[in-house]
């Protein structure tokens, strides 16, 4: 069974989102958890947000920023969230990443709005 609590303090997850071929995509994402939840903050117009509209299996694993794998790798399922929900995450990510939130969060305007998902680990 996964142990949320042990990968709270890393920075990055690698994220594994399927292509409708399914072909896997690895993108390494920063990440909050709460009440046993992972969530994950990007932009709309993101290959990530596309291929989950069509899959929401997904596996992850803590990674570096380069997205070397430095953990066990587990699955989930990941759900889009309610406005409210949305912006809470949104709130926590930026608690959690501080000023780079902020310097993300300009650098990639040009992409939407910001989203955010859950995923459930099974």
């Amino acid at each position: 069974m996964l142990n949320l609590e042990e990968i709270e303090s890393r920075k990055y997850i690698s994220l594994e989102t399927f292509k409708k071929n399914n072909q896997l995509v690895r993108t390494p994402v920063w990440f909050v958890i709460k009440n046993n939840l992972i969530y994950v903050v990007t932009r709309e117009k993101t290959g990530k947000i596309k291929r989950l509209k069509n899959n929401q299996q997904v596996k992850m694993a803590t990674c570096t920023i380069k997205g070397k794998i430095i953990g066990q790798w587990f699955s989930g399922n990941a759900k889009f969230l309610s406005e409210e929900e949305n912006r809470k995450a949104i709130e926590m990510r930026d608690k959690k990443y501080g000023i780079m939130a902020k310097i993300a969060k300009f650098l990639s305007k040009g992409k939407g709005d910001l989203v955010a998902f859950s995923i459930k680990p099974d």
